[in-house]
């Protein structure tokens, strides 16, 4: 394996490679602020007829305050979330006083900037759950998934995209 350490934007400038598959993972493009240039960087190391794969938290789920008792920001929000931090969700018990940035990009966003790039949307899927307790307010239902207590199966909390590239 080959680990590249790098701005997902400037990505171009460290790696010459063309792939099958290109994946993104849980908690990503809220960190995003631009998705044109995130979706170019897709379609840039995606080989004609490969497979983009995106499994993350739905857009919905970032309107509600940390409670889950009201609506705090817009589902068309394009501006920067900027909100303290006292804790990271890489070690639970490190005290940290910092200001997090991060972007809600609703569906229309994100399919725009795909399709602009010559991808195809082949398949999307929405979840009544998390995978991963990590939200405030969260139980475990029989199946083992995670949802918003008082508000199971109500919402959206995780979606998945699979696109292809056209040849």
């Amino acid at each position: 394996a080959e680990f590249i350490c790098s701005d997902v934007y400037d990505l171009k400038q460290h790696l010459d490679k063309k792939f099958d598959i290109v994946f993104t993972s849980y908690g990503t493009i809220g960190w995003l602020p631009d998705l044109d240039k995130w979706a170019d960087i897709i379609s840039y190391f995606l080989k004609p007829g490969g497979m983009f794969f995106i499994a993350e938290f739905h857009p919905f789920l970032w309107m509600f305050n940390e409670e889950y008792s009201k609506l705090q920001y817009s589902y068309f929000n394009d501006e920067a979330i900027i909100e303290p931090v006292k804790k990271t969700y890489t070690d639970g018990d490190t005290e940290i006083n910092l200001l997090s940035y991060g972007w809600n990009h609703p569906f229309s966003e994100i399919f725009t900037a795909l399709m602009k790039q010559n991808l195809q949307i082949t398949e999307f899927k929405e979840y009544p759950y998390s995978y991963y307790n990590c939200f405030s307010k969260a139980v475990q239902n029989k199946a083992g998934w995670w949802e918003i207590e008082g508000m199971e199966g109500k919402f959206p909390l995780m979606y998945s995209l699979k696109v292809i590239k056209k040849l």
